[in-house]
């Protein structure tokens, strides 16, 4: 899974789908790119979903299968165990065995905070290529540093945090730094599985030697005091990244990294007896009882779940290309035109969500007469962009007998509607003054309050 997991976050900025990056957080021109969708700042209603159903999701898999993220899936463990932890072991030696004459001298040290340098350096640049693209990357990598000083500056800061991570603040990043672990008291429950110590059949500790033909004999003699099986070697405490103690039971600092379940069932192997001392479970199975899988926090946590991925693809599937949003003009709500129709004022905003350049042109339909009057269109968008226009919707007087008349504000991209919304337009009552605002030439501009 590790180096699934490596190779998952080395690669994916090279992937396309679609025609665009697999992942491409592009921070500077607001566009965020996931999995061959493009999302825009105007998405808030898809951020705010995907945001929820994360959240969601990890309280999910936190209350089934405990932190089994910090253990398998995070990159400080994935990274540390796997890539950092055996350069170290490499050049120093690992721990319990003495080292060689080669990793006690110094060129041997330097070489290996060297290695760190190069890793840490590489991991840097993969993670600014999925801010700023590979293709841009490499332009900069062949550049000039004084080119592109704030990229470069971002780099070197990032490598230097990974030396420091990795190097020398390690565990404490999951103790001091990392929030997850002191949210498990909330997400966790009697029957989450987690990484415990049978006490039943481990307890009291102490060395003892079995009887010849029964491995899981607890005692020495008939008179002897009785045994668990953990013979209180410590080598679960020595394999702890953090240095807890998993016989004292679940604490804040554990990463369900399963490396005490590694060296314990390699003690019982030794000894002739049955591995899982150590072992995967819920605190309801280690006192004997049945593990319920389905409960109620597990139903609620699914069920929200449900409701909001539905609600994420629903929203995602319907969403159109180019996002239109009429507002009502600033100042007289009408106006009469030196040509006596009645106008209003509006505001057009369009996002063109395309990867490519959009001309939009705007019109007034579902009402004879209707026009539209505008220098800011015909509209060009270039991909990604958002501009605001004004305009002037002009109807005859004689539509307006109740005050008010609806007509749909369309807007084309030359070859199809790409937004349509009904607005209300605002006029004289019949029979009533025309008093309601400026005219002609005064209807662009906000009247005094």
């Amino acid at each position: 899974m590790a180096f699934f997991l490596i190779a998952l976050f080395t690669l994916l900025p090279y992937l396309s789908i679609n025609g665009k990056p697999a992942v491409l957080l592009d921070i500077a021109a607001r566009r965020f790119t996931l999995f061959g969708k493009t999302f825009l700042p105007t998405d808030t209603l898809l951020l705010a979903l995907m945001m929820l159903g994360v959240f969601v999701a990890v309280f999910l898999v936190t209350a089934v299968s405990g932190r089994v993220w910090c253990g398998w899936g995070c990159p400080q463990t994935v990274y540390m165990e796997f890539v950092y932890r055996p350069i170290e072991r490499f050049f120093s030696g690992a721990p319990g065995r003495t080292p060689t004459a080669f990793q006690r001298s110094p060129a041997a040290q330097a070489l290996k905070l060297a290695v760190f340098f190069v890793v840490s350096c590489f991991l840097a640049h993969t993670f600014l290529a999925y801010f700023v693209g590979i293709d841009r990357l490499a332009e900069w990598v062949r550049l000039s540093p004084a080119r592109h000083p704030t990229p470069f500056l971002v780099m070197a800061v990032t490598t230097g945090l990974m030396m420091f991570d990795f190097v020398y603040f390690r565990e404490q990043t999951c103790i001091l730094a990392c929030p997850y672990g002191r949210f498990q008291s909330v997400m966790l429950d009697r029957d989450s599985r987690i990484i415990a110590y049978d006490t039943r059949r481990g307890e009291p500790r102490g060395r003892r030697q079995a009887a010849a033909g029964d491995v899981a004999l607890p005692v020495i003699g008939r008179d002897a005091p009785r045994t668990g099986d953990c013979v209180d070697c410590g080598l679960c405490v020595t394999t702890c990244p953090t240095g807890i103690d998993i016989r004292e039971g679940l604490q804040m600092e554990c990463v369900n990294c399963a490396q005490c379940i590694d060296a314990c069932d390699a003690v019982m192997t030794k000894l002739k007896r049955p591995t899982g001392l150590i072992r995967y479970g819920s605190l309801t199975e280690m006192n004997g009882s049945p593990r319920r899988t389905i409960r109620a926090r597990v139903m609620v946590y699914s069920a929200v779940l449900a409701v909001v991925t539905t609600a994420f693809i629903a929203v995602l599937a319907t969403k159109s290309d180019t996002d239109v949003t009429v507002m009502r003009g600033l100042g007289a709500p009408f106006a009469t035109m030196p040509d006596g129709t009645i106008g209003n004022q509006i505001r057009v905003k369009i996002v063109n969500r395309r990867d490519t350049e959009s001309t939009y042109t705007l019109t007034a339909e579902g009402l004879d007469g209707a026009k539209v009057e505008s220098e800011a269109f015909p509209l060009r968008l270039g991909p990604g962009e958002m501009k605001l226009a004004s305009a002037v919707v002009a109807a005859p007087r004689g539509a307006f007998s109740s005050g008010f008349r609806e007509v749909d504000i369309v807007v084309h991209d030359g070859t199809r509607v790409v937004g349509r919304r009904v607005h209300r337009l605002q006029g004289p009552a019949a029979g009533g003054s025309t008093s309601g605002g400026n005219r002609g030439p005064g209807l662009d501009k906000e009247s005094p309050r």
